[in-house]
């Protein structure tokens, strides 16, 4: 076996364990976990013992694994950057492969042999079990798992798995779906993953909010106008629209993407960063949300839909134009949503989401808008008209915290502007090549499920949603045309522009 290369990391080894991979050779298997992987290996995080079992229904020998494997890879470093072969080859010699139907025994029974030979060989019986397949096989895998006795766990063995988001399509069916999972595990087995919280800067929330006097004390409904959640991406649906036109932007990115995003800025103080106790914080914000009566939907919710136009100088055909989409559909590619969060801390605060497909430009952000400043001091000076502060958290594609106030500009007459003090994580912390997934591996191989999302997490953001899915389904809630290219329909402007507010410009320029 190949030795682990020499590697100074900034974080101990995770533990020993055999990285079961259920759907190893598709597509996020090779581009995102096994160039995670190889990041982890690179920074020497991975035990010397560590190990990978594919499990799939296509024909591979361990050799053509690999070969598959090293193929994806390469491919991948030939777009970004060049890979070290020892970490590599250290890497993946310790791939084996299983082929086998996810819902017959045989796949099973191979995998318990593996294991069980693993631990006679290296003294390790470690597990993680990750889901990277369709959702409708998560809980065949789980009760296949128990059934084969791969589940139970030890003093001396851990056994845990991974489920990618989504996380059922409706209140009904997650509940369902954490049923049937929670019937052959516990919940601290179970790792339901949701990438963005993967994010350096999703992380950082909670290092700006507790980690500075000066921002939490006026983190409330007493300094806070109003805070705008962004999820903007250029690309249509591409080669998903299968997918994505049975499933729409609401259900894809509402319930878990948009509202971790808004419980990371929501939730109180925990005690500690104990994983159950910052988990029950944000959930207890997720509980919070008001959900809206039937007649509400229709003026607190805004449905988009691309239409032929132009992103970044490309042409982008109709969204009901594209491959394996309905002519007829109307399903939301874009979706704006303005929640309220019934308690203390944000009782009349709104919250405003937004995401969408085939927009202008490539942003998830958070801003906070903070609340005017009593403006007597400048009141009979027109040259002084008081913006409010807005503090915007940039989660990507260039990470970083911006705040924007006001200053005199210079000059004997006393006139105002608006400046930005801007941070940017690039300029001061000197990072590796991510793919947003080597933070959630690593958490799950060492047993830390902090940003991993709980069974009343999943179930509170889908009763969230519940509404607006009936009210979509009743015809209650028209789908808006918009260009791709643009900001997405003008009547996600009207959502904000009926309260006095405006949503930040998605086509901005960040100061320098």
């Amino acid at each position: 076996m190949v030795e682990a290369p020499a590697i100074q990391a900034d974080a101990p080894p995770a533990p020993p364990c055999a990285l079961v991979i259920f759907g190893a050779s598709g597509d996020l298997t090779k581009r995102l976990l096994m160039p995670s992987l190889y990041n982890l290996a690179h920074e020497g995080v991975l035990d010397p013992n560590f190990a990978i079992i594919g499990v799939d229904r296509v024909e591979h020998t361990d050799q053509s694994f690999r070969e598959h494997l090293t193929d994806a890879v390469e491919e991948l470093a030939a777009k970004n950057h060049p890979i070290d072969r020892e970490v590599w080859q250290w890497l993946v010699s310790r791939a084996i492969y299983i082929t086998g139907d996810f819902d017959g025994a045989g796949a099973y029974e191979q995998l318990k042999e593996r294991l069980a030979s693993r631990q006679t060989d290296v003294g390790d019986a470690n597990a993680v079990f990750y889901m990277a397949v369709t959702p409708r096989f998560f809980a065949t895998i789980a009760e296949q798992l128990g059934a084969a006795d791969l589940l139970t766990e030890s003093d001396t063995a851990f056994r845990r798995f991974v489920v990618e988001k989504p996380f059922g399509t409706d209140l009904a069916s997650a509940k369902a779906l954490n049923a049937r999972l929670l019937a052959v595990a516990e919940e601290s087995q179970i790792y339901r993953m949701d990438h963005f919280l993967g994010k350096e800067t999703v992380q950082n929330v909670m290092a700006l909010r507790f980690g500075n006097g000066m921002f939490e004390p006026i983190w409330s409904r007493e300094y806070v106008d109003h805070v705008q959640i962004t999820a903007a991406e250029t690309v249509g649906v591409e080669q998903r629209g299968r997918f994505y036109d049975a499933t729409g932007a609401l259900r894809d990115m509402v319930p878990n993407h948009m509202f971790q995003l808004l419980a990371m800025v929501a939730m109180e103080p925990p005690n500690s960063f104990d994983a159950d106790a910052v988990r029950t914080e944000k959930s207890k914000v997720i509980q919070a949300i008001r959900q809206m009566r039937p007649g509400e939907a229709a003026t607190h919710v805004v449905r988009g839909q691309y239409r032929a136009g132009e992103v970044l100088g490309k042409p982008v055909a109709d969204y009901r134009e594209e491959p394996d989409v309905s002519p007829e559909s109307h399903t939301e590619t874009y979706i704006a949503i303005k929640c309220m969060i019934d308690n203390w801390r944000w009782n009349g605060v709104p919250f405003y989401i937004r995401t969408g497909k085939a927009l202008a430009t490539r942003r998830t952000e958070i801003a906070i808008h903070f609340k005017r400043a009593p403006g007597v001091l400048f009141r009979e000076n027109p040259d002084c008209t008081l913006a409010p502060n807005v503090l915007v958290i940039h989660v990507q594609p260039d990470e970083g915290i911006s705040l924007r106030f006001a200053a005199k500009v210079p000059g004997r007459k006393v006139r105002l502007a608006e400046v930005d003090m801007d941070f940017r994580y690039a300029d001061y912390f000197q990072s590796a090549p991510s793919t947003g997934y080597e933070t959630l591996i690593y958490d799950c191989l060492s047993g830390d499920p902090t940003l991993f999302q709980r069974a009343d997490n999943i179930e509170a953001g889908w009763a969230a949603v519940d509404p607006i899915l009936k009210a979509t389904a009743a015809g209650m809630i028209d789908v808006h045309g918009y260009a791709a290219g643009t900001s997405g329909p003008t009547m996600a402007d009207v959502l904000l522009a009926q309260d006095g507010s405006q949503w930040l410009p998605l086509e901005r320029e960040r100061p320098r």
